[in-house]
Formats: C-alpha cells, sequence, structure tokens
C-alpha cells in the first residue's frame, strides 16, 4: 500500500496535461492555474498593451503640458536662520 498510492499519485500526474496547468505555491495557499500557456501569453499581452496605452497618454499629457507658450519660471528667495532659501517653480496662466 505504501508503494501503491505513490506510485498511483505520479501516474497520473504524467498522464494528465502538464503543459496545461500552472501550479503557484505562494503566501495564500497552494493554486492551480487551468489555463493553458497560450492562454496565459494572451492574458500578459492584454496588460502589457494597457500599460503601454497608460504610458502614452501619461507622455501625451507631460508633452501637452510642457509645451504651452504662457509659462513663465518663478524664483522666490526667502532668507533663513540657516541661509537662504530658493524656490524655483513654473507657474502656467
Amino acid at each position: 500500500m505504501k508503494r501503491l498510492v505513490p506510485a498511483l499519485v505520479a501516474g497520473i500526474l504524467l498522464s494528465c496535461g502538464a503543459q496545461a496547468q500552472s501550479i503557484n505555491i505562494g503566501p495564500g495557499g497552494v493554486s492551480v492555474d487551468p489555463r493553458s500557456p497560450r492562454e496565459r501569453a494572451i492574458d500578459r499581452e492584454i496588460r502589457e498593451e494597457r500599460r503601454d496605452r497608460y504610458e502614452r497618454r501619461r507622455e501625451r499629457e507631460w508633452r501637452r503640458a510642457n509645451s504651452r507658450r504662457d509659462c513663465r519660471t518663478v524664483t522666490t528667495e526667502r532668507e533663513t536662520r540657516r541661509g537662504v532659501v530658493r524656490r524655483t517653480t513654473r507657474v502656467c496662466d
């Protein structure tokens, strides 16, 4: 009986599609991902597309904010006990 159970478990694991499942062991416990590698790759591509879209939008907003012609740089100086503190800010009207 002691030899039968490990042999049975090994037989089951070898007979099923090892490529079709992913076993994850983490802080939440053991989980089985029944998706195929192709489905996981498709999900990964979708996440990358969303991240790329988000980065393009941020870059477009940054360019729009920095391309304004009616901006000026304001430097303020303040005297403290430890010396002069200069603060430079960009003000767009």
